[in-house]
């Protein structure tokens, strides 16, 4: 199964069991406590209510879980106590929502009073109304009296990062059986959705990242990981009016909203008249905790809105509450402030635990209290919501922040976008990927945005694209997540000084499909229904031998699978494949399994050979997974695997990133056996300092690397040569402290340069050309080759394989790495 074909099938799982209701129980209570019940859970139709309880997998004990030191819950304690809790409640239900990469399982815990199957599709009739009528929904005075409103409380999505989930354990087993009327009330007329730990891997392995060494905070406009895609999915489907997402360690406790900038797609007028007073009314719920710096080492909360001027932002969509806003959720990252992770794991066992109270206790009054605002505030919230979904649906301007509207605003926070009135996908022989175009329709309808096909030709700018397209109607509830995906985004290099991380994503412009769009005062062209999927790409066209073009992750991967077959396949001196004519069912089968077209190949075409290709990778986590998603063998490399006397034998290339291999901290055997490795044929790609610098150790290219300034990053133009690394790439690529190459040798080919002018399409890359900005890099070279009798080497400035995330650069580094290893 492809990577791409797992991902979405992960994706539907996720949906699915959110979906899979458990067993209805009595009749809901009136007031006061569930009823004390002990049933054997089971799962039961998906056309059942409230409760929904499963009998969770209960894992063996693990001592060696890192959050016991703590004084916490260990992975492996959760289940039983989620188990123990439905069978004594019929308040409680919980759900497997999803996997980790290691396959520990994801909970969500619903937590509302018991509903009949009725009631419940009841509700999620409400839900699409509010999503899909809000016109309608909004004049429904019966809607809001029986919606029950949802919150959603994110929890441990840093593995070290820990005491959230225990918070919210004493939250379940609270709400489970208390008896305080605003309890009950609460469980009425809401529903709370608790995901207890989103990285079990890192909280049992005391890491931030989760087991493939992502951090999945920096994950959801990409969604690669299968934890992301499970709560994604998950805030799809529930809607929240609120979200709260827990976090450490900042003393004190930080309690969003944000600074600026504010992401240009929010309807930012009806967030922040939110935000702040439940942002200041969990600040009063940690205060009144009573712990004091003097007696505890606590420190006053923080609201960066309030008393920071920039630095910590909710530009980029890449952390779970700025992505959850986009579903109409207001959202908030909470920090608790006692540090107990990194070098702080190794105090005394009893500071410790002592930290990790204080800790839990202060993730449960941020949530109790999110939770009262919502109780007390759910009406204006609900109305809220609607009117965020009605602007999207019909169109309407986005509304100016004013200190009219709302005292506190200032200019700095004012960040509005104008929206076009659709995208179109092209389909057919106008799309530079099918594979890439597939990939991106089918993330969108994932991520709750509507897509349609054309049922006519649609021309855009003078280009006419065929019938069939896709067509992103920007008249949708979800236009600012919409326009999040596809949109170039903005360069603000000049509106703040400081960002808290990335500032440009553009799928539209990354993700390798060409995305048009239609000018506001543009026509929707004419379209169907809502699609369910994109159309299956994969075709073989002619009956000879056949040409793949590596223009697509896809492609790459199924380059490797036909190389690992053994069909005969061929590099060609112009970056594509040959794929002869006996491999015909190989390539038919490629072609449906990696969605891929095979088109007939010049006559008399040849190359070079093609087997498993294996690259030993010195670079990070996620560099590998990409890499690994392109289908290539990936061996990861470092000075000590290398000074222990590395096997290169059937390794093809050397991939270079990071610091773990420098030529100071080879030895001298190391050093000579890379040598020999790259005289002999091996190829080397390196990328940023530590790719140009091993390059400049080994005599290979003669360039000098330039930097930009160290905080510059983005998506950027480009333009590519015709050779077989540069041809067919995209216009645009990503850079973080980006780089380029002068005082190039006579042996040096260019690749990529940075485009002469406006090098920068959105980002923050501030600075003079003399400071290392955007004028600076302007025409410099970006990729360059060569080769000599010490080997062939490709060295990147840019950021390819970034978080995984640029998936149309990819195969830049795909087909850097083939013909480094495939020279004379």
């Amino acid at each position: 199964m492809s990577n791409r074909a797992h991902l979405r099938l992960v994706g539907a799982t996720a949906a699915a069991a959110l979906a899979v209701p458990g067993l209805l129980l009595p009749t809901a209570y009136a007031e006061g406590p569930a009823p004390a019940i002990d049933v054997t859970l089971a799962p039961t139709p998906q056309s059942e209510g409230y409760p929904r309880q499963n009998e969770l997998v209960e894992p063996p004990a693990d001592p060696a879980d890192a959050s016991i030191k703590l004084g916490l819950t260990p992975y492996h304690a959760i289940a039983p106590k989620l188990n123990e809790l439905q069978r004594s409640s019929q308040r409680v239900s919980a759900e497997v929502i999803g996997q980790t990469v290691t396959g520990r399982e994801l909970y969500l815990v619903t937590l509302t009073a018991p509903e009949s199957a009725a009631e419940a599709k009841s509700q999620d009739r409400m839900r699409d109304r509010i999503l899909q009528q809000p016109e309608q929904a909004a004049k429904d005075k019966g809607l809001a009296k029986k919606y029950k409103t949802p919150i959603f409380l994110n929890n441990n999505i840093h593995g070290n990062e820990w005491e959230g989930t225990d918070a919210a354990l004493r939250l379940i087993e609270d709400y489970a059986t208390s008896t305080d009327p605003e309890v009950v009330e609460t469980l009425e007329s809401s529903r709370i959705y608790v995901v207890v730990t989103m990285n079990p891997d890192g909280r049992h392995g005391n890491s931030r990242a989760n087991a493939s060494g992502f951090d999945m905070n920096r994950d959801f406009i990409t969604a690669t990981q299968p934890e992301v895609i499970a709560i994604r999915d998950a805030l799809v489907r529930t809607q929240p009016l609120v979200m709260v997402d827990l976090h450490g360690y900042v003393n004190g406790t930080l309690i969003e909203p944000t600074t600026p900038p504010h992401g240009e797609n929010y309807e930012y007028d009806l967030f922040i008249k939110h935000a702040y007073p439940n942002g200041l009314g969990m600040e009063q719920a940690i205060l009144d905790l009573g712990y004091t710096p003097e007696d505890d080492g606590v420190n006053p909360p923080q609201i960066p809105f309030r008393d920071w001027d920039e630095g910590w932002d909710d530009w980029p969509p890449i952390f779970t509450p700025q992505y959850a806003t986009f579903h109409g959720a207001v959202a908030h990252t909470v920090e608790f402030p006692m540090r107990v992770n990194n070098s702080s794991y190794n105090l005394p066992e009893e500071e410790l635990q002592r930290r990790s109270a204080i800790n839990t206790d202060i993730a449960h009054a941020a949530m109790t209290a999110s939770i009262d605002y919502l109780q007390e505030q759910g009406e204006e919230l609900l109305a809220d919501q609607i009117e965020i979904f009605r602007r999207g649906v019909t169109g309407a301007e986005p509304v100016e922040v004013t200190e009219e509207l709302f005292p506190e605003i200032g200019p700095e926070d004012v960040y509005l976008t104008e929206y076009p009135r659709a995208y179109v996908i092209p389909a057919g022989d106008e799309q530079r990927s099918a594979p890439a175009a597939a990939r991106l329709v089918d993330h969108l309808i994932d991520n709750g945005v509507e897509v349609r096909t054309t049922s006519v030709p649609v021309t855009v700018d003078g280009q006419t694209y065929e019938a069939g397209s896709y067509v992103v109607d920007m008249h949708q509830a979800r236009r600012g997540l919409a326009n999040t995906i596809l949109g170039p985004g903005t360069d603000i290099s000049d509106r703040v000084d400081s960002m808290y991380d990335i500032s440009g994503w553009s799928l539209g412009l990354l993700w390798g499909a060409d995305v048009a769009s239609i000018p506001k005062d543009g026509s929707m062209p004419r379209a169907g229904k809502p699609i369910g999927s994109a159309t299956p790409t994969g075709q073989v066209e002619g009956d000879g031998d056949l040409l793949l073009h590596l223009n697509d992750p896809a492609d790459l991967a199924a380059l490797n699978h036909l190389a690992r077959s053994a069909v005969g396949v061929e590099w060609l001196a112009d970056g594509t494949v040959l794929v002869p004519e006996g491999a015909a069912a190989e390539a038919e089968a490629a072609a449906n399994s990696f969605g891929v077209a095979f088109s007939p190949a010049p006559d008399g075409a040849s190359g070079t050979p093609v087997e498993e290709f294996v690259v030993a990778a010195a670079a990070s986590s996620q560099e590998r997974w990409a890499l690994g998603e392109m289908g290539f063998e990936v061996r990861e490399v470092n000075a000590t695997v290398l000074n222990e006397g590395f096997d290169y034998s059937d390794v093809d290339a050397l991939y270079v990133s990071n610091s773990s291999i420098s030529w100071s901290s080879l030895d001298e055997e190391a050093r000579n056996d890379m040598t020999s490795f790259l005289s002999d044929g091996g190829g080397l790609v390196g990328r940023g300092t530590q790719g140009a610098r091993l390059n400049e150790d080994l005599g290979l290219l003669d360039v000098t690397l330039e930097r930009g300034r160290s905080d510059g990053n983005g998506v950027v133009t480009v333009d590519n040569a015709d050779t077989a690394i540069g041809t067919g790439a995209t216009p645009h690529s990503f850079v973080y402290s980006p780089a380029w190459f002068t005082d190039l040798g006579e042996d040096v080919t260019v690749d990529q340069r940075y485009a002469s002018d406006d090098v920068l399409v959105s980002g923050h890359w501030a600075g003079s050309a003399e400071e290392g900005g955007q004028d600076a890099a302007a025409g410099q070279p970006v990729i360059v080759s060569g080769v000599d009798d010490d080997g062939a080497a490709v060295l990147f400035g840019s950021e390819p394989l970034f978080r995984a995330h640029p998936k149309g650069q990819f195969p830049l580094v795909g087909r850097a790495l083939l013909w480094s290893a495939l020279q004379d």
